[in-house]
């Protein structure tokens, strides 16, 4: 790796520095919408949800894993409107004030269920990324398909990960989540490929590689509901679609 683009790239891993310790708090404070229908021109009241201080104790990690688990299985069943926190709590065999201590409401735990998936898909992304950067541009969208490949099975392994995905796209006090977490991956995308597209303006590229992720996230949603394409279909032709986003009408670059 030249000095340039490893330089680059620690400037993007810094990225992670935006997110609090996660020892004290969740992945990330982002606000939430307690939406409310607009009455006589007033505006939606916005309020920020209240961090919620992550376990330190073996154990206690342990039940709130146990806990996001059960409600991420509950999701699959019954829905984003009828879960509950008594629901949760009846088949994780817990009382709601032991739930309590980990999670204010349902809301709080739709959240956290939201932002370890999305931190386990990022770690996925950043990994792919890490191990990419000196196969060049041509190099990393051959590996496009792997890491598609990936982000669905670990989706898949993950209790209730497609309802949570659903999820996230279907509450808006949860898109924010999605959206906080793919600009993330974008800005840490943007630091390796300014390097390797200088010519492009970095404005034009943060846009670009913006649609480049939504496009990944669209197509890894899509394999679970359209069977009537085979999933390396739809991993072959996301890559080639990638790409072109990526590259625009500049085509590829004169030296990789």
């Amino acid at each position: 790796m030249n000095d340039s683009l490893k330089y680059r790239f620690d400037a993007a891993m810094t990225l992670r520095a935006r997110a609090p310790n996660p020892v004290e708090v969740q992945f990330f404070e982002a606000e939430s919408l307690n939406k409310s229908p607009q009455a006589n021109g007033v505006s939606q009241k916005k309020t920020r949800t209240k961090p919620t201080l992550m376990p330190k104790q073996a154990r206690a990690i342990q039940t709130r894993e146990h806990l996001l688990d059960v409600a991420g299985s509950l999701l699959a069943e019954v829905g984003l409107e009828d879960i509950s926190t008594n629901m949760i709590c009846a088949r994780a065999g817990m009382s709601p004030p032991a739930l309590y201590r980990y999670f204010a409401d349902k809301h709080a735990v739709l959240e956290a269920l939201g932002m370890r998936l999305m931190e386990r898909q990022n770690e996925l992304l950043i990994g792919w990324l890490e191990s990419s950067l000196t196969s060049g541009l041509d190099g990393m969208f051959e590996k496009v398909e792997v890491v598609l490949r990936e982000t669905a099975e670990l989706t898949a392994a993950e209790p209730g990960g497609v309802w949570i995905e659903r999820a996230l796209h279907a509450s808006p006090r949860l898109s924010h989540i999605r959206i906080e977490s793919h600009r993330f991956v974008t800005d840490a995308l943007l630091e390796v490929f300014s390097t390797m597209l200088p010519d492009v303006p970095r404005d034009v590229l943060w846009r670009r590689i913006r649609f480049l992720i939504e496009l990944g996230y669209a197509a890894h949603e899509m394999m679970g509901e359209e069977e009537r394409i085979a999933p390396e279909t739809v991993y072959a032709e996301t890559a080639r679609m990638m790409r072109f986003v990526l590259l625009g009408d500049d085509g590829p670059p004169k030296e990789l």
